[in-house]
């Protein structure tokens, strides 16, 4: 289920959506590293999503500082932070930690790979512009970060002790999305779905973004019941619900119009 396009044409240039999304493109390509993989230990490539990422522990635990260490027991490499039984006695972090809160937002601008990035792209394009037109840039901008750190801190409360880092614009754009649900519920998007074979679809707003939180919801339900989250990485589910709840709560806060085209049964023009 891919959204390509709505049709609601955007009443100015979207520049700050298109800010984000040149500065997320340039994060993964050029500082991060077009892979990740834990596993890697101390490849260089690894290093920015660690130290960068979003680790609840950290968050919960301020002030303790994290390293990525051989553990004793799985004898592989992992992230441990002071205070874990597996963290080195007396040992020196061997990656940089900066402040914890600091990378509750570089952590938006940082992907775990090139679908990751691509999806997350693609519904913001197809979402941000009418959203951004409805609140201004300022606004919009304040909106799409604060959606950013409700997510992570909505992750962070459900595994609070979790040293995997968080990362992915996902969050604050499930905020993005959220509000567009209630600014314009009976606009058409022009879906991608994949079932049996492959089609194209006019859904209305409403029932595309309708099934896609219920599609968060779902597995994460299925993370509350493991006895272990933290051991199963993988999709960051409630940053997205936090993030889209966050947005259906302060649409009518930060939204001060909505598109004079909406319900005009014609596509974008950007």
């Amino acid at each position: 289920m891919i959204p390509l396009r709505d049709n609601i044409p955007s009443d100015n240039f979207p520049v700050i959506t298109v800010v984000i999304i040149a500065i997320n493109v340039f994060v993964f390509l050029f500082l991060q590293g077009p892979s990740f993989s834990l596993s890697a230990g101390d490849n260089v490539e690894t290093k920015p999503v660690v130290e960068y990422g979003a680790i609840p522990y950290r968050i919960t635990h301020p002030g303790d500082d994290c390293a990525i260490a051989t553990v004793t027991t799985t004898g592989g490499q992992e992230i441990v932070c002071e205070g874990e039984p597996d963290y080195p006695p007396g040992a020196e972090p061997n990656i940089k930690n900066p402040p914890a809160y600091l990378t509750i937002f570089t952590s938006m601008f940082m992907h775990g790979g090139w679908v990751h990035i691509i999806f997350n792209m693609l519904f913001l394009w197809v979402f941000g512009n009418n959203i951004e037109d409805a609140m201004g840039k300022l606004k919009f901008a304040i909106f799409y970060l604060l959606g950013g750190i409700v997510a992570a801190l909505a992750q962070v409360a459900i595994d609070p002790s979790s040293t995997i880092p968080q990362i992915g614009a996902s969050g604050a754009i499930a905020a993005v999305l959220g509000g567009y649900a209630l600014l314009y519920p009976r606009a058409r998007v022009l879906t991608l779905f994949f079932l049996f074979f492959i089609f194209l679809l006019e859904i209305p707003a409403m029932l595309l973004l309708g099934l896609w939180i219920l599609l968060q919801f779902l597995p994460a339900v299925g993370q509350l019941s493991s006895p272990d989250i933290s051991g199963q990485g993988g999709v960051a589910y409630f940053a997205h619900i936090g993030g889209f709840l966050f947005g259906l709560a302060a649409i009518k806060l930060f939204a001060h119009r909505r598109s004079t085209r909406y319900g005009q049964p014609r596509y974008p023009v950007y």
